[in-house]
């Protein structure tokens, strides 16, 4: 049994699979496993707690894990060491998430692109057709995440709190959401995960894009995490299309694609779940 997984802050996503790609089970969802954030201990359990995965553990044979917060070396070995005890006859291989929306968005194994995820948390690399390069580090959700859901969860909520929301935005925004500070400041500081809560509030955007307030919202945080980081790519950009992963950018393609033609660079692809590209990539050579 192979298993396939990628995992943001707020979810992860579970294919077991055997040798030919072909599906074992339903698709398995558990909470997001970022081991920048969560401790060895919460991982473990919140792995064990799946029936699913602790009944089969013995048999897996390959995992593949593609996670938020696994693009430095501490939280990714922290997380390997997790895998293994859990399945210990797996070989275990655990990489950033970026890698898994590259091999989900490119056309073809060896195209050249870059790539962007947006979506609790954001991120953007260059694939040159075979190596994956960086030129930003990752510091997680307090000081970048441009464009992300926990990105715009911050910014609704300080809009709401600060009166910059149009009235009738801003009674439909508290409609929705327990806008009690008490309650926001519990979430964000007392509880685990607070990118993840703060991301819960992103949705928002997209049911009111009636709103000239949410669609210009949506534009101006893709315009500074284009400025920030599609833009540090600004030679690949000349010759190589802007791919995109993740549910924010799924359903903001529209603005994307208006901050693209601002910018000046070239929309790709667009995948809004990544896993689903993994499985042929992952089987073809066993």
């Amino acid at each position: 049994m192979i298993l396939i997984v990628d995992s943001g802050s707020t979810k992860s996503d579970w294919l077991a699979v055997d040798n030919n790609g072909n599906r074992l089970m339903e698709k398995i969802r558990t909470k997001g496993l970022n081991p920048a954030i969560l401790s060895e201990k919460k991982l473990s359990k919140t792995i064990k707690k799946s029936k699913e995965l602790s009944e089969n553990s013995n048999a897996v044979t390959h995992v593949f894990f593609y996670g938020a917060g696994c693009g430095t070396e501490n939280p990714r070995m922290l997380l390997k060491e997790v895998l293994e005890e859990i399945f210990p006859n797996a070989e275990v291989s655990v990489n950033e998430d970026t890698l898994a929306a590259v091999y989900a968005t490119i056309n073809h194994p060896e195209e050249a692109a870059v790539v962007c995820i947006m979506g609790t948390g954001s991120n953007c690399s260059y694939y040159d057709g075979k190596t994956l390069h960086q030129r930003v580090n990752s510091l997680g959700y307090i000081l970048m995440d441009d464009a992300s859901g926990n990105y715009y969860g911050k910014q609704l909520i300080r809009d709401y709190y600060f009166n910059h929301m149009p009235e009738n935005v801003k009674i439909a925004f508290g409609a929705k959401y327990n806008m009690d500070s008490d309650f926001i400041k519990y979430n964000l500081y007392k509880q685990p995960s607070p990118n993840a809560y703060l991301a819960n509030f992103a949705e928002f955007m997209f049911l009111h894009k009636d709103s000239e307030y949410t669609v210009n919202l949506i534009k101006e945080g893709i315009r500074v995490f284009a400025r920030n980081m599609i833009l540090q790519y600004k030679e690949e950009l000349k010759t190589v299309p802007v791919h995109f992963a993740g549910s924010i950018a799924f359903f903001a393609q529209e603005e994307i694609k208006a901050v693209a033609e601002e910018m000046g660079f070239t929309v790709g692809n667009f995948e809004r779940r990544p896993i689903d590209g993994l499985v042929g990539f992952h089987t073809q050579d066993l």
